[in-house]
């Protein structure tokens, strides 16, 4: 019995564990299909190896792995202390966040801060959270550019931690100067997708897209869902991005650790509703970054992750600068496939759903059929990627091999659920032989076999994106000389 392929994506963030060639190999064949090049952190030079490498050993294994490359976006961190090792606060301590101190003068009474406008956008009583959370400090008064505080949550406190308000607020914009420089750097690499950190609105990701077009480059805007407001204005980003992130650090941090899952829930919902892909990140095997197998709690929260509908599941300092990066791709494969066995009821289409364009509607036809009538898989020859992204939105367990002539529409669909991209170019074949070329090629790929009932859909104009308006139930049988 053939063995279904894994149809959650895996995004792996490259770092200085994954800088060999033996290690990005391993990945790959472990079964990351996306990486991720955090700009955070290295420099451009490092991460422009990092993608050259990427895509080197991808080659080589004849994979196609998808490229996202991950904004900083507007930080806000304390700045350094004198002492390496920082300072220890205790519950009730007396501590200042001074927006004028100097940047390296950090001590036990007060450190500097990178944002400067911070002192006039708190007030007394406000909750500042510093490290992701692990620190709290509460406002008491505000003096000058000096925010007085009193400590809630104590612990060790080192220099250049990140820091929040609870319940979000603060005005730092979206895209910083380094952003924009950044975007100037991606529009020289193949990239798939840019993600955007902290956006508010809709504006902000029209703000983006419009840098990485005139960068000239091609990739596609994943919102990073990581602030109050992000929340508030769901739909809107949701319908302006290309496709989401579940940021749950920072995201948890400004709504709270208590009210973070049933976000994660509803966002993920309506990206599905919406048509758009979704990630879920942060945290998703934390332990394993110095141990060997990951805790009971953290295989529930990719498995309920992925009941939930996420395209994909990310991880950040696992694979970055973890002790196991390829061990905890392994096990993550394994969490992914036991959770899709698991029984779900498919996703029927509304009888009321309406469809503002044909080629949506030939994608929820074949979606129907699937779950329907006896189908191996469905086979979708695609210019842009859209019309597999809206199968996929519709639950069927049937795989949906996506075959285009483009690599950057290739890389889009490694992070669809349930779609595997396949290079197939239409334009070498006479166009009544396109389909048994296609089915042939997955014939000899090993991904159908020879009888396998499947649905194949394409356009009547060849090399055009948006025309697909023909869908078949045809039989799948090898290539012959």
């Amino acid at each position: 019995m053939k063995i279904m392929p894994r149809r959650t994506k895996i995004i792996a963030t490259l770092g200085p564990a994954t800088d060999s060639v033996e290690i990005m190999r391993a990945l790959i064949q472990a079964g990351v299909n996306l990486v991720r090049i955090n700009l955070s952190h290295g420099t451009q030079e490092d991460q422009k190896r990092r993608i050259a490498l990427a895509k080197s050993c991808a080659k080589d294994l004849n994979k196609i792995v998808g490229i996202l490359v991950d904004l900083q976006g507007p930080k806000i961190r304390i700045a350094r202390f004198a002492s390496k090792d920082g300072i220890v606060l205790k519950v009730g301590d007396n501590f200042i966040l001074d927006a004028n101190y100097p940047s390296d003068s950090g001590n036990q009474e007060r450190v500097g801060l990178d944002y400067p406008a911070l002192p006039s956008e708190v007030a007394p009583e406000d909750h500042l959270l510093l490290d992701d959370g692990r620190i709290i400090l509460v406002v008491e008064k505000v003096v000058g550019s000096a925010i007085h505080c009193i400590t809630k949550v104590g612990g060790r406190l080192t220099s250049n931690k990140g820091l929040n308000r609870k319940g979000g607020g603060l005005s730092a914009p979206s895209l910083t100067d380094k952003d924009i420089k950044d975007i100037e750097f991606i529009g020289d690499l193949a990239v798939d997708y840019v993600a955007l950190s902290f956006p508010k609105t809709a504006d902000d990701i029209f703000q983006a897209r419009r840098l990485v077009k005139d960068a000239g480059s091609t990739a596609l805007i994943v919102a990073k869902i990581e602030r109050a407001e992000a929340c508030a204005n769901i739909d809107e980003i949701i319908e302006a991005t290309d496709a989401l992130m579940v940021a749950r650090g920072d995201l948890g941090v400004e709504m709270g650790y208590a009210e973070l899952p049933g976000i994660q829930k509803y966002i993920i919902a309506r990206a599905r509703l919406l048509d758009k892909a979704v990630i879920t990140a942060t945290q998703m095997m934390e332990s394993m970054i110095k141990n060997p197998i990951p805790t009971r709690a953290e295989v529930s929260d990719v498995a309920n992750a992925i009941l939930d509908g996420t395209d994909a599941v990310m991880l950040s300092a696992e694979t970055a600068t973890g002790d196991y990066p390829v061990e905890v791709i392994t096990i993550l494969d394994e969490i992914c496939l036991a959770a899709e066995r698991q029984r779900q009821a498919r996703a029927s289409i509304p009888d009321e759903a309406q469809f503002k364009r044909h080629d949506q509607a030939i994608a929820m036809a074949a979606m129907y059929i699937a779950n329907h009538v006896p189908i191996k898989a469905i086979v979708a020859l695609t210019e842009s990627g859209s019309t597999p992204l809206w199968m996929s939105r519709v639950r069927s367990g049937i795989p949906i091999y996506g075959l285009s002539r483009h690599a950057i529409t290739c890389g889009r669909m490694t992070m669809f659920r349930g779609v595997y991209p396949v290079e197939f170019d239409v334009t070498q074949h006479k166009t009544w032989e396109i389909s048994r070329q296609a089915l042939g090629t997955l014939v000899k790929m090993g991904l159908l076999e020879a009888g396998d009932k499947v649905i194949v859909t394409k356009g009547d104009i060849l090399g055009v994106g948006g025309f697909t308006n023909a869908l078949k139930i045809l039989t799948a049988q090898p290539l012959t000389e």
